[in-house]
Parts: structure tokens; sequence; C-alpha cells
């Protein structure tokens, strides 16, 4: 029988991961097939309940439903719990478990394709939904000095701050609208986007938050965004002699968690990236 895995979101035109975790399941030689299920909030419900199927190994989770997954699950990990947001559904015992590979990934890509450490550092992050709650949970973790949580509603900010606060005392949330973020932008080591803004074929695509005068030389700018590769904000980071780092290598390590929960291979991270690389390239072209 041919097994069944996808990502939840909506919209879906952005993916990847169908390309990235195709070729993995095909490394292996896994009789698997990887969909894009395109799901509005209303079916998501519906959509999570298919997984019980026998013919289903699980699910990944993206925009706009990391934090209301949540509640059509059996078991939520501890760590998953703690974050707030689950990107990785994994069918264990009859159970639909949440797990939540974002902070790994985040974490791992950070130091991987910038080598800083987050310990004693300053961080800007701008977000506060689900992939903002993974990078504020894995720089607490990690022993970061400080933490600025930027958010257009400021309320949001506010509620993640708050919950982040017995690991990390040092946190603040304001509006991205204040002038208050060019100010913690400069003094900030490490700048991170956790939202959409930028992304290809969204209602923000073109425009960044933060410009050439606001970004230290000496900060690396992080960006989830992967579509386009090089966004608004990685562009004016370039400008201004910050150290720049893309989605991608989070998404194929997220990715890569993940496949290992479904399978209990080792992921093809080689292989992983070239195809997530192809399939940007395509998209980017198309």
């Amino acid at each position: 029988m041919t097994r069944l895995v996808g990502i939840f979101g909506y919209p879906l035109s952005h993916s990847l991961s169908p390309a990235i975790q195709q070729a993995a399941f095909d490394y292996h030689n896994i009789d698997a097939v990887y969909q894009a299920w395109q799901t509005p909030p209303e079916e998501l419900a519906s959509g999570v309940a298919k997984l019980r199927e026998d013919r289903y190994l699980g699910a990944n989770v993206t925009i706009p439903h990391k934090v209301k997954v949540m509640q059509h699950l059996d078991r939520i990990d501890r760590m998953a719990a703690d974050i707030g947001a689950v990107n990785t559904i994994v069918k264990e015992g009859g159970e639909l478990v949440g797990y939540n590979t974002d902070a790994y990934g985040f974490i791992k890509s950070l130091k991987d394709c910038s080598g800083l450490d987050p310990r004693g550092k300053r961080a800007l992050l701008l977000g506060a939904g689900g992939a903002a709650r993974a990078a504020a949970y894995a720089l607490a973790k990690e022993g970061i000095a400080r933490l600025t949580i930027a958010n257009r509603t400021p309320s949001r900010a506010e509620s993640l701050a708050d919950e982040i606060k017995n690991l990390l005392p040092d946190v603040q949330a304001i509006a991205t609208a204040e002038p208050g973020l060019i100010e913690a932008a400069q003094d900030a080591d490490l700048i991170v986007n956790a939202t959409s803004t930028g992304m290809r074929h969204s209602e923000s695509e073109g425009q960044t938050m933060l410009t050439t005068g606001a970004i230290p030389p000496s900060a690396v700018v992080y960006d989830m965004v992967y579509n386009p590769p090089e966004t608004p904000l990685m562009a004016e980071a370039r400008r201004a002699g910050a150290t720049v780092v893309g989605g991608l290598s989070m998404l194929i390590h997220q990715g890569a968690a993940a496949f290992q929960r479904w399978t209990g291979k080792e992921a093809p991270i080689s292989v992983m990236m070239a195809a997530g690389k192809k399939a940007l390239s395509q998209m980017v072209s198309s």
C-alpha cells in the first residue's frame, strides 16, 4: 500500500515541502507520496481527521495552522507544548502526536550558515506566530541575553513575551509600527524575520520592515522566507554589510527531522537540499 504524507497550509503555492520530502522518500525507496493539501481554516479539523486512516503516515503543518492544529491532536510533545505550536504530526500507536521541528531547524541552520552562537546575544524577532514561537523558544534555550518581539498586533507580541519570560527574563514586546523597532534593530546582534513579509505571491511581496540604515553591519539577519531566495530584507541587509541567512536551510533541517520521525530513517540532507534548490529555481522562473 502506498502511504500518504502531506502538508496542511493556506495558501500553499509557495511550498517546497512536496519536492523536498518526495526526494527523501524516493532516496530510501519508500513507497510513499507527499502531497500539498491546501486547507482553509474551516477544513482543518476534517483534514486532520483523515490522517487516522491506515494509508497516512502523518503530516507537516504550516501557516496559518501551527497553533490551531493542536486542538485536533491526541497528544502534544513536551517541546511543542512549551513552544505552543506544532509543525509535524506523527501517527504513533493509533494516536496523532504533534511535534515541533522548527526550533531545531532554526538553530541548526543559524549556526551552520552564519557561525553565530546565540548565547549572550541581543535579538530582534519580527512576528509572533507559530514560526516566531519556535524561534523565541530556541533562542531562549540557547541562552540569548535579550529578546525584543515585534508584531503588527502588539497583543500577540505581548502574549508571546509573557510565555517566554520563564525561560528568558529580559524580553519585551513592541509593535512593528513603533519607532522602537528601528532602535531595537540597531541594537541587535541577530534580526529574525518570522513573518511572511516579502514572500512571493503574498500581500507583502516586495516589502520589508527594515531598511539598510536600521541594520548594523555586525548583525546576522535571518529571514525565514525562502521564496524569493533573496528577499527585500536580505537585500537591505547585504547593502548594510550584515551577514545574511535565507529560509531554505531551516526548511530542509526541520523537514529532515520530520522525515526521521515518520520513517525512523536518517534523512538524506544533501538530496533534500538539491531537490529544494531545483524546485525553488523552477518556481522563481515560472
